[in-house]
């Protein structure tokens, strides 16, 4: 088994086309840390039924739109392990055994459980599967012994949840397992053009998939400063979702716009057709990437089930380990 000192677990779940937001948050992030880390990187198929289980139609076509992002966005299939949850079961027997040392007020405690049930009201969230998500989380990550979890703010909880479980385990059943650490994202959470975090779920998302237009559309209707009524009067930046992506896709230019913002001598119209251009700028090349590789869906599909069979190789050597601590071996 290799040594897993330097090794790096992250995953996305396919429960609709990716946004920008996926792409600033979490995969180019992926694309820059194959330079330093030995990294596996999922399609967690299987979180995906924790809020989706009563359509399941899209998931494999989701799947591979979901490969093809990472791939278009400069992950390396060469230099990482990419591969789909459900092809690797050790995710489900490790989460079947944590789960049996996990007590139910932790999960029930976890600060997004409550926020999603609010938030996405019109879904059965009452599953043991929605509030057991921590644990297969814990157990995707334990599988490989990852010592790193690149996270953004939300999943920060989640992440020291795995860290208390880690630390029962070993207590219970002696050192197996390394307390995996999370490394924050670069990129804060950007928001959707309605101010609440940019999510499928909320129907915000400016999609990877759409063209030009359809982004226009979105950032035309972005929320900006109720204040500010007309060109001239001063702005408030730090309060409007149209800075926020200047600070992510034209950072450069962010002291100046602030200053005009502030001064009346910008207006919300022409401050959104600039970002506009440096978004596309950056999303641009990925869309039309994207769109080349889902034209070769079975070339998607070889490198995932390549990707598995690497993946398997590790979470196995891992479930020896557990189960000779455990005496079930």
């Amino acid at each position: 088994m290799a040594n897993p000192a330097n090794r790096v677990l992250s995953g996305i779940r396919p429960t609709g086309p990716l946004h920008v937001g996926h792409l600033v948050g979490a995969i180019a992030n992926w694309a820059r840390l194959q330079e330093s880390y030995e990294c596996f990187f999922m399609i967690a198929d299987w979180h995906a039924l924790t809020s989706n289980f009563e359509d399941t139609s899209h998931i494999r076509e989701w799947v591979l739109e979901n490969t093809a992002c990472m791939l278009a966005a400069g992950v390396d299939p060469d230099r990482v392990v990419m591969f789909r949850q459900s092809d690797v079961p050790e995710h489900a027997e490790l989460h079947l055994l944590l789960s049996m040392v996990t007590p139910v007020p932790w999960l029930e405690r976890v600060p997004t459980y409550k926020e999603q049930k609010e938030q996405m009201a019109d879904k059965d969230l009452s599953s043991y599967g929605f509030l057991g998500y921590p644990v297969l989380q814990t157990a995707d990550i334990l599988a490989y012994r990852a010592t790193v979890v690149p996270v953004g703010d939300d999943q920060v909880a989640h992440l020291e949840l795995g860290r208390e479980i880690v630390r029962r385990f070993n207590h219970l059943y002696g050192e197996v397992f390394p307390e995996p650490k999370p490394l924050l994202t670069q990129t804060p959470r950007l928001p959707g053009p309605d101010r609440r975090k940019m999510s499928k779920s909320y129907g915000n998302a400016i999609e990877l998939g759409g063209d030009r237009a359809a982004a226009e559309k979105l950032v035309k209707e972005m929320y900006t400063d109720p204040v500010k009524i007309r060109k001239n009067d001063p702005g408030h930046p730090d309060d409007c979702v149209v800075m926020a992506f200047h600070r992510t896709f034209n950072e450069a230019a962010v002291a100046g716009i602030d200053r005009e913002c502030r001064a009346g001598e910008r207006g919300c119209v022409a401050c959104k057709s600039e970002m506009m251009g440096h978004l596309w700028d950056r999303m641009g090349p990925v869309h039309e990437k994207r769109k080349a590789l889902l034209a070769d869906p079975a070339k998607l599909g070889g490198i995932l089930e390549r990707g598995a069979r690497r993946a398997r190789e590790e979470a196995g050597a891992t479930l020896k380990l557990v189960r000779t601590a455990m005496k079930l071996a």
